[in-house]
């Protein structure tokens, strides 16, 4: 597994929660390490371990933290560089939907050896989409509820989502957007601006 997305959920959690907790967790699942580099590969069984350890210790299900996590690599401001990433898609949530079929390609851009599972949008009728989240990430579904909810507040969209379920090895997402300009999104400019 990709150091980043260990670095996610080590982040994710810390951030959250505390590092003491986090800790805990490591110590749990028997990892004898403060956490990861963003750069470096890892055993996958490390990835789910540490997962499933934050799991327990926060006695939540696992589609539950990783929709969490989700909302926290776009919402959080140590992480601006994934919400630009998403924000370039285009100027309203529909743009966006629209462009997550790219969104594997756009990352490996960033990141080369960071491999993302295929993603395919559907619009079944005005306002009701389904995004097909390909094989190759056990619950990047429940990932992608938690960045599309995230981004429909950054848009100021109102929409709603239903992870729903399995299909030949896919998992499915409905999502049906009620209001395309909801609330005021937050701001956003092309330009990166320095501090």
């Amino acid at each position: 597994m990709h150091g980043l997305i260990n670095c996610a959920i080590q982040s994710f959690f810390c951030h959250t929660y505390s590092q003491d907790r986090w800790q805990r967790v490591l110590r749990h699942v028997g990892q004898d390490v403060s956490g990861f580099e963003a750069m470096l590969l890892y055993d996958d069984s490390v990835t789910f371990d540490v997962l499933a350890g934050a799991c327990a210790e926060l006695g939540r299900n696992q589609a539950e933290v990783l929709e969490d996590i989700g909302t926290f690599i776009v919402s959080h401001p140590g992480l601006e560089a994934v919400r630009r990433l998403l924000r370039f898609a285009g100027v309203n949530y529909v743009d966006f939907l629209h462009s997550l079929d790219d969104l594997p390609d756009r990352v490996r851009l960033a990141v080369a050896d960071l491999y993302l599972p295929v993603l395919e949008l559907r619009e079944h009728t005005a306002g009701l989409y389904s995004l097909t989240c390909g094989p190759g990430l056990p619950g990047f579904g429940s990932v992608m509820i938690g960045v599309l909810r995230a981004m429909a507040d950054d848009y100021g969209a109102l929409v709603m989502l239903d992870h729903r379920g399995h299909h030949d090895g896919c998992e499915v997402i409905s999502i049906a957007l009620v209001e395309s300009a909801y609330s005021e999104g937050r701001g956003f400019d092309l330009g990166a601006r320095s501090a």
